[in-house]
């Protein structure tokens, strides 16, 4: 009896790794016929062994479970664009490379054209290059299925569902999913949800996703497009090269550059697609003329970066930079000086032993792709960024009219998860960072239990890492006279909460309609957000629609989007002055 429990359980575990890990339906036949065979000597008294013959057995079954899986791993595959039974398709528009033709999305209420491309696949000699023109092509394009993320390294699909388990709370078994979303270095396409029907004149809302410049992908649901364009404006989104591929740096390549540039090849896809969206939105009924950029976490750092590049002077009208900016005199991440970057790139052409540019060209990306980790920050580079985002903007330089920006409560949620804080460790945290400052922190959140402790830390990392570079980007506005709201989120509820990029599914006005995780209040807040995200992008004012209240910031005071909305006192000043002194501000 103990022995069949054991092989219950063993095959509960096994039948959770196929649907977790999205194995296809072919591995899931072997298994049940595997299954089956069990079940049946079991009965004919196969079982009834010696101990040591009956792990043996138990030893074949896992085997044979291991090759089954191994024969029916989940292949590599582009998204599908569309959610209908049947594809829908568009009324063909015509854009300076060719013909597209994109598909009626579920509900008939808008449209969206995938994987267009914006330039030329930045493979082989064009690896580590300014993107150049995409090639034209002959007849009509289908845009139909999204083109492949930009290359990163992945998880196993199995640690990516249960990703989705204990983070997002939200995993849906399904039949349709037994597949890898393709990576691929040739990833520079962008997408276009619009309304369905006649469109002209529309406002755009041009969206950069996160990712730590080393991950992420353009169509996740969070921040697809389609609740922009069944609210009556466009909005497009790109895929963009990351990691090593978009954030290397070395001299060889500044050399080989006509305006000895080199290491931010991400940066330079986005203005190569905003540079599209210039020359052909029109066609899809949207205003080139009234463009609002908007980023979250490593894309509001690129959105910012954008701000004071001279290369993206009049490409867009306004700025939303959700949850990161480099704005700070010294930015606490995907940012590094100059020499800095060299440096790293150095020490990279030396652990894969190549001595020149061209033998680095010829590794496969799949053996470059684990570098993320060391290169994935944008770089004062003296063409992109003439100089600090911080020393840009003292001076005066900024190409948004206006910017609505802010953070979540618990930003810090997802990065201190395994590094709690505790009474034994608290203050030892607090000194590392704040040295001869700390004192007066660990006076600004005291502490005296373990909970306190955890939450005065995630208080504090979250102001460090993400709050203040938004407080100190909120005073250089000011100065330079700039239009600027500032916003705090602190919606609870049975996702993601506060969390760091909990807001998006909010302001995209995505809550999914059968989600229990939100309830109607969660459903009221998101209707106020992407309303006011939609004004700002109309006229620069989030106040322009039927809500108002949304007041422009003074620094000390901001907007909270929770249980309660409305202007509260910033609460993160007393800290702010600290860091202020450590980072030489007067």
């Amino acid at each position: 009896m103990i022995y069949m429990i054991l092989i219950g359980l063993t095959s509960i575990i096994m039948a959770a790794f196929l649907e977790l890990n999205r194995n296809t339906l072919f591995g899931w036949a072997l298994w049940i016929a595997l299954l089956a065979i069990f079940i049946i000597l079991n009965s004919k008294g196969f079982f009834h062994d010696v101990w040591w013959k009956k792990a043996v057995k138990l030893l074949a079954y896992i085997v044979i479970f291991v090759l089954i899986a191994a024969v029916s791993w989940p292949p590599l595959q582009k998204v599908k664009a569309y959610d209908t039974k049947e594809v829908i398709r568009t009324e063909t528009v015509k854009t300076e490379y060719g013909d597209v033709r994109g598909v009626v999305l579920e509900g008939e209420k808008s449209e969206l054209f995938a994987g267009i491309p914006y330039a030329a696949p930045p493979v082989g000699e064009l690896r580590w290059k300014k993107p150049q023109d995409a090639e034209s092509w002959e007849g009509i394009r289908e845009c139909d299925e999204f083109a492949p993320m930009s290359m990163q390294s992945r998880n196993l699909p199995v640690i990516d569902s249960l990703t989705q388990i204990i983070g997002y709370h939200d995993y849906e078994i399904r039949l349709d999913d037994q597949y890898r979303e393709a990576v691929s270095e040739d990833s520079l396409y962008l997408n276009i949800w619009r309304p369905h029907g006649e469109c002209e004149k529309l406002p755009v809302i041009v969206y950069i996703h996160g990712g730590s410049l080393q991950t992420g992908q353009p169509w996740y649901a969070d921040y697809s497009g389609q609740g922009f364009a069944e609210k009556g404006a466009i909005c497009v989104n790109m895929g963009y090269r990351l990691g090593v591929f978009g954030f290397l740096a070395l001299d060889e390549l500044a050399e080989e550059d006509a305006d000895h540039t080199t290491g931010n090849y991400g940066l330079l896809d986005q203005i190569k697609a905003l540079e599209w969206v210039r020359d052909n939105i029109a066609a899809f009924g949207g205003d080139p003329e009234n463009v609002t950029l908007i980023g979250e976490s490593a894309g509001a750092v690129c959105v910012d970066a954008l701000c004071v590049s001279p290369l993206a002077e009049g490409l867009f009208e306004r700025a939303v930079m959700e949850s990161s900016t480099i704005s700070s005199p010294e930015p606490p991440h995907s940012y590094r000086l100059y020499d800095e970057a060299l440096s790293s790139g150095k020490d990279l052409m030396e652990r894969y032993g190549c001595s020149s540019v061209e033998e680095l060209r010829s590794l496969d990306a799949e053996k470059l792709v684990n570098e993320q980790a060391t290169q994935h920050h944008v770089t004062i580079d003296g063409y992109v960024l003439p100089d600090t985002p911080y020393s840009l903007r003292k001076n005066g330089v900024h190409n948004e009219k206006a910017l609505l920006h802010g953070f979540n409560a618990e930003e810090s949620g997802p990065f201190i998860l395994f590094s709690k804080a505790s009474l034994k460790n608290y203050e030892q945290k607090v000194r590392a960072f704040f040295n001869e400052y700390a004192d007066e922190v660990l006076a600004l959140y005291p502490v005296q239990t373990d909970e306190e402790a955890d939450q005065a830390w995630a208080e504090i990392y979250g102001a460090v890492f993400f709050n203040y570079s938004h407080h100190a980007l909120n005073r250089l506005e000011n100065e330079n006279n700039v239009p600027v709201w500032q916003y705090l989120f602190t919606k609870s509820n049975g996702r993601l909460g506060c969390w760091h990029s909990g807001e998006m599914v909010y302001a995209f006005h995505n809550i999914p309609d059968k989600s229990k995780l939100y309830d109607e209040d969660d459903r009221k807040l998101s209707d106020l957000m992407n309303e006011y995200w939609i004004s700002f992008a109309k006229t620069g004012n989030p106040n322009s629609g039927s809500e108002s209240g949304f007041e422009t910031s003074d620094s000390e005071q901001i907007m909270e989007f929770g249980n309660v909305n409305g202007m509260i006192d910033e609460p993160y000043l007393k800290l702010y002055e600290i860091i202020d002194r450590m980072q030489g501000v007067k």
